[in-house]
């Protein structure tokens, strides 16, 4: 089990206790890896006193906060079974459904997701969310992308296809699809978050879609190469409208606003595309100053050594 945790103190307790007893009846060897993203609350100490009560728990404390899926990405280099389990720490996934991704993997899938019946956010928590999916089938190349959620269960070995990845910039969706094609997806659970409040807001959301759509595909560059060439059409179209009146009427086509409109048009599309050469650019930029994906503080244990 890998869990990334941010100010969770109230519900790691909680979340173990049902945790331990799901996972006893499935194997006997197994671990819990939490990963401490920057809490600000006292959920490192939880984790520390977790850990001393539970043989299983194994804690790593990140220098800051550097998001879900890069402190996902930190606690999946660490673990040591075949199996990886990856779940929100707010106790929304159920840890009662796991059973059902297990039997759904030994059907021969490498990766397999736990999709909510019924979600339980907002309107605009919702949109951000199929926003993000969208952005994701794109960047996948794979239709299962509309059905990817935190909950998941994969092979481990489907790690070692992304072992050299360092890009501060992360997405473990799109990284599987780079060791494996085998998806599949299972309705399950999805229970209202019972302590605190959610930290995935809609402007977090929109951000890591942003952040998938410029860093793990060309479909924006795509979109550009479409746009300038829709306004060349346009142009050269105005331009046959232009000449056409001029023959016809004997006159040029009067008035400032046309003028304004059309030079307004085409600006925006330049700086449009600008923009999105721009993203890019700052992909590189970051990619060129070697940021890590994540930077550790310490572990719960000294002896164990990550990968």
């Amino acid at each position: 089990m890998v869990i990334p945790v941010y100010n969770s103190e109230a519900i790691l307790p909680t979340l173990l206790e049902r945790l331990t007893k799901v996972l006893n009846t499935q194997s006997e060897e197994h671990e819990i890896i939490l990963v401490n993203d920057g809490s600000f609350d006292r959920s490192w100490q939880v984790i520390c006193t977790l850990a001393s009560e539970y043989k299983e728990v194994h804690g790593i404390n990140l220098m800051r906060n550097y998001g879900q899926h890069n402190a996902l990405l930190c606690g999946i280099r660490s673990a040591k079974n075949p199996i990886l389990v990856t779940m929100d720490d707010d106790l929304q996934h159920p840890p009662e459904e796991i059973p059902k991704l297990m039997a759904k993997l030994e059907e021969g899938f490498d990766v397999v997701y736990g999709t909510p019946a019924h979600e339980q956010h907002g309107v605009l928590r919702n949109l951000a969310s199929h926003l993000t999916k969208l952005a994701l089938q794109n960047a996948m190349g794979a239709q299962t992308a509309r059905n990817v959620s935190a909950f998941r269960i994969f092979r481990t070995q489907l790690r070692e296809a992304f072992a050299g990845y360092g890009n501060p910039f992360v997405s473990i969706d799109v990284l599987l699809t780079w060791g494996s094609t085998k998806f599949a997806a299972i309705p399950v659970e999805h229970q209202p978050r019972s302590i605190g409040t959610s930290h995935y807001t809609v402007r977090k959301l929109v951000t890591h879609a942003l952040n998938m759509m410029t860093g793990f595909s060309v479909w924006p560059l795509q979109l550009a190469s479409i746009t300038g060439f829709g306004f060349t059409l346009f142009g050269i179209a105005i331009l046959v409208y232009v000449i056409g009146r001029y023959l016809i009427q004997g006159g040029s086509v009067p008035g400032f606003p046309f003028l304004a409109s059309i030079i307004a048009l085409f600006s925006g599309a330049q700086l449009f595309a600008l923009g999105i050469i721009g993203e890019y650019l700052a992909r590189i930029h970051f990619r060129s100053m070697d940021r890590p994906s994540y930077a550790l503080r310490e572990t719960t244990s000294k002896k164990d050594e990550l990968r």
